[in-house]
């Protein structure tokens, strides 16, 4: 297989990183982002078409959209973007486990047949994706979330949050199914991998003076990274890890995400007056006199 066309798009409201990879006239899309403005209510299409118009500027078949994870902090334009192309909609095998933690937390029965049928595949390690003349190896890589996978060609491999740019870090572990020494153990797969290698971001947060970055060499990341790297300790990145953890509050946009991401980015269906709801999970701290009544 020859090396692979990588665009990338990123979405500076939420620091995502989408791509359209293709080869020849084969090409698959990897996390789509929703614009969603959380004061508003207003969701809108206008990155993910800019995804499309490039997908239709070079006359590109896309075959999969596929989803590192169920995203916590942007809303998924996989739905939007698979009724537009035909692409089946993928994530990881893991993404059950997610499914049943977060239907409880909106009200909807764990076989809900909109969860059941969010996606056209969910995918386990060492699966080969066909997409015309792309062939994608998936390697599951957990420690973020339990349905965190990273998708390799060639010598390219989009690894979701599992790591950041070396001056950002690595992943959070305290979601649901999230555990700091599972994503050691999925970094240390990565940093096994030739140096050369590129690891292609889901995400970038760069402090100030700097463009945001795409992608890092996985010599890179293992000299550089500042929370994790090929000498760091099992024990001092978990020490690390969960005290880094502690301090950080809720991503802004976690219960609108979770609803449209494990649904394979559709919207909740309308209600009798025709109009359509997010649900937030209220957590009600004693002591809660006059809140109830």
């Amino acid at each position: 297989m020859q090396a692979p066309r990588i665009q990338p798009f990123f979405h500076a409201d939420t620091g995502t990183w989408s791509y359209v990879v293709s080869s020849g006239q084969d090409a698959v899309v990897i996390d789509p982002v929703l614009d969603y403005d959380p004061r508003s209510g207003r969701i809108a299409t206008d990155s993910a078409r800019a995804l499309l118009a490039y997908v239709e500027a070079e006359r590109l078949r896309v075959h999969r959209i596929l989803e590192t994870h169920a995203h916590a902090d942007h809303l998924s334009a996989a739905a939007f973007l698979r009724a537009r192309t035909a692409g089946a909609v993928a994530i990881g095998a893991g993404i059950r486990a997610v499914q049943a933690h977060f239907a409880a937390a909106f009200g909807l029965a764990a076989d809900d047949p909109a969860l059941a049928a969010a996606f056209d595949a969910t995918l386990a390690d060492g699966e080969v994706i066909e997409a015309g003349t792309l062939w994608i190896e998936v390697m599951t890589t957990p420690g973020h979330t339990p349905d965190s996978l990273s998708y390799r060609i060639g010598d390219h491999v989009f690894v979701g949050d599992t790591l950041f740019a070396p001056d950002v870090g690595a992943a959070r572990c305290d979601f649901p199914g999230g555990d700091a020494q599972a994503l050691y153990a999925s970094v240390q797969r990565l940093y096994a991998l030739p140096e050369h290698v590129l690891l292609w971001l889901c995400h970038d947060y760069p402090p100030a003076g700097r463009e945001p970055r795409a992608s890092v060499s996985v010599g890179e990341s293992r000299r550089e990274n500042r929370m994790l790297r090929a000498d760091t300790p099992l024990e001092a990145f978990v020490a690390a890890r969960r005290a880094r953890d502690a301090t950080l509050p809720a991503p802004t946009l976690l219960f609108p995400s979770l609803q449209v991401n494990i649904r394979g980015g559709r919207l909740p269906p309308p209600e009798a007056n025709g109009r359509r709801y997010l649900r937030t999970p209220l957590r009600i701290e004693p002591p809660a006199d006059g809140l109830l009544s």
